[in-house]
């Protein structure tokens, strides 16, 4: 696929399903083009979301110790590729791959052998989904604004299945809140390795927070700033190339008898730093809840510079009097 060979017809006509709701009432491929289109434009937008959160596992110091990977409701795999290329070649030893489509699913799987042709790439049967066998790595991405609720349950099945599960979403508040309610079910059987720092029942959830969601911001490549194709197709399609909100959960299944652990002094930021001359303020997600602080310029000049351009998943050890910070040391490996 080149920029010059863009279907932009089937791109207007996906997205106008995606912003509609209309994805839901069934498959919406209907050539290997309409998926290598997308693939090229939007499903790159989806890896760059991908990208940021495996790099904050890496930065947590986690990688799953599972070899097979799935990649449920996998469109054209794009997920699945980020995950398979994070984990390297000798760490997986099968890549599958579903989708209610055909075509999705012969797409994902070309492009998985393409890139990585030492790697088996499977497609997963209907007696594989009906079985009993361990899955290993669940990777799900952009799927619950598409679930009837049927589906939803059978994919909470196949969860329970599962070492690992890694679920990217967008970062609306609907989707967001629809993925807490996915931790909660899941979490007296899965260890929460992100976004969250603790293991306790998520705040966002109490009537005080109703306003908020877990949501985050990835960075794309700066070089698509300058590339000419890059603009025209944020400015065709209407959408702004800077802003990536994204959603996001990771999940470990709990040795029996394991106790609950947290990230010892860790807190995430929620959405991006709030910046006004001389303070800053973040919603701030630990052990002890959701907070908003307040960080004065003059007490850390250096975070607040960093509060100003936010890089890079936004977990830190702070310092505090109160609701105040007083310095915040950011997580580095």
């Amino acid at each position: 696929m080149t920029w010059e060979q863009l279907d932009w017809a089937a791109l207007e006509r996906l997205r106008g399903l995606f912003l509609s709701g209309g994805a839901a009432q069934g498959p919406y491929w209907t050539s290997p083009a309409d998926l290598a289109s997308y693939d090229f434009t939007y499903g790159e937008r989806i890896g760059w979301k991908w990208d940021a959160v495996l790099q904050e596992l890496a930065l947590r110091g986690w990688k799953p110790r599972a070899t097979a990977v799935l990649d449920w409701g996998c469109g054209g795999g794009v997920a699945g590729r980020r995950v398979a290329r994070w984990l390297g070649r000798d760490r997986i030893a099968v890549l599958r791959v579903w989708d209610h489509s055909g075509l999705a699913v012969d797409f994902a799987t070309d492009a998985a052998r393409h890139d990585f042709p030492g790697i088996r790439v499977e497609q997963v049967t209907p007696g594989f989904l009906a079985s009993d066998e361990p899955v290993g790595v669940l990777v799900i991405s952009h799927v619950l604004t598409e679930l009837p609720a049927r589906e939803l349950l059978a994919l909470r099945s196949l969860a329970a299945r599962a070492e690992v599960i890694i679920w990217v979403e967008p970062g609306t508040p609907e989707v967001s809140r629809a993925l807490i309610e996915v931790r909660e079910q899941l979490r007296n059987r899965f260890h929460v390795i992100a976004p969250c720092t603790h293991q306790a029942v998520c705040d966002l959830l109490a009537p005080d927070n109703a306003r908020h969601w877990c949501h985050h911001f990835a960075a794309p490549p700066p070089e698509i700033f300058s590339d000419s194709n890059w603009v025209r197709f944020g400015q065709r399609a209407g959408i702004d190339l800077r802003s990536l909100p994204y959603s996001f959960l990771a999940l470990e299944r709990r040795a029996p008898g394991s106790a609950q652990e947290s990230a010892s002094g860790l807190s995430r930021v929620l959405g991006e730093p709030r910046v006004y001359k001389g303070f800053a303020r973040v919603l701030s997600c630990d052990a002890a809840g959701v907070t908003e602080l307040t960080l004065q310029k003059r007490d850390d000049p250096g975070l607040f510079k960093q509060f100003k351009r936010p890089a890079g998943a936004q977990v830190y050890r702070w310092i505090r009097a109160g609701d105040k910070v007083l310095a915040g040391n950011p997580l580095t490996q």
